[in-house]
């Protein structure tokens, strides 16, 4: 009948199980990995990340929320946390009296830049030897699909 919705059938349903219960080990087990050999979390790798691709290093708060995909609440009890241990630093933000813009200090780039080859080697280890190239390449189409898919 037109318009019925269609539920996933068995099949799907146990592929589905299958991508996020992979996914969820994946990321538990990258996120050990940058926790057990740089000291850093993965929100950490990834604020990070943002700031040292950013233009002099820094961000607009609510810039940077969008570019790692955060809630604006989120993103800045985070920011205390790496604040607090010298990673960025704060400033009010001279175009917008309201905002604040986030630097990276040296202390982050220096974290930063410690574990970006042990993450690097994590992700070879754990992702990419688990998986033939065209695997690597399927992956890479399904996550994009699903991001067009998405929005």
């Amino acid at each position: 009948m037109p318009g019925t919705r269609r539920l996933p059938t068995r099949h799907e349903l146990a592929m589905w199980r299958e991508f996020i219960e992979a996914t969820e080990l994946l990321r538990t087990a990258v996120a050990t990995r940058l926790q057990d050999d740089a000291g850093l979390s993965m929100g950490d790798y990834t604020v990070l990340l943002a700031l040292t691709e950013a233009p002099e290093r820094r961000y607009r708060s609510s810039d940077l929320a969008t570019a790692v995909g955060w809630e604006r609440s989120r993103l800045s009890h985070h920011l205390g946390r790496m604040e607090r241990r010298g990673l960025i630093r704060r400033e009010h933000c001279t175009a917008d009296s309201r905002g604040s813009e986030i630097v990276l200090e040296p202390a982050g780039d220096q974290a930063f830049h410690a574990a970006t080859a042990p993450h690097l080697r994590a992700i070879r280890e754990l992702f990419v030897s688990a998986l033939t190239p065209e695997q690597v390449a399927a992956a890479g189409e399904v996550a994009a699909a699903l991001r067009r898919h998405l929005g």
